[in-house]
């Protein structure tokens, strides 16, 4: 789904078809359950903001990718988070016949959005380079 011509988080949903479309309503749907989300279509993909970046949701031709900035702090919660990146992100990867129970989803995201609330942007903390543990 690179380059994207959506211009909204609906438009985006709209161009899915088949279980790329179902997972991420699925996954949409778990997701704006949490308060104080901002749901936005940054850099071709669904994006939730809460004092930064908290989450996105990524439909790509084979997969979709459900990731968090400080996803790295959430592997207890979901051991196939896969860390890479910056900003301590971790994604999963998920494929068609793939799940994810929408409780582990809303649990996800309020750790996200609590760790965000405590310490802040993750993009302000790299650019400081400050190193902090994944450990809460």
């Amino acid at each position: 789904m690179k380059g994207t011509t959506a211009s909204s988080p609906e438009e985006y949903v709209a161009t899915l078809v088949g279980w790329r479309r179902d997972c991420v309503t699925d996954l949409r749907s778990s997701v704006l359950r949490a308060r104080g989300l901002e749901e936005t279509l940054k850099w071709g993909h669904l994006v939730y903001l809460c004092t930064g970046p908290v989450l996105l949701i990524r439909a790509e031709t084979e997969r979709i990718l459900f990731g968090f900035w400080r996803g790295q702090r959430l592997r207890d919660i979901e051991p196939r988070l896969k860390p890479g990146g910056r900003y301590e992100m971790a994604t999963l990867e998920l494929r068609k016949g793939d799940a994810l129970s929408a409780a582990t989803v809303r649990r996800l995201t309020r750790e996200a959005i609590a760790l965000n609330k405590k310490l802040g942007d993750p993009r302000d903390a790299a650019k400081s380079g400050k190193k902090r543990s994944p450990k809460r």
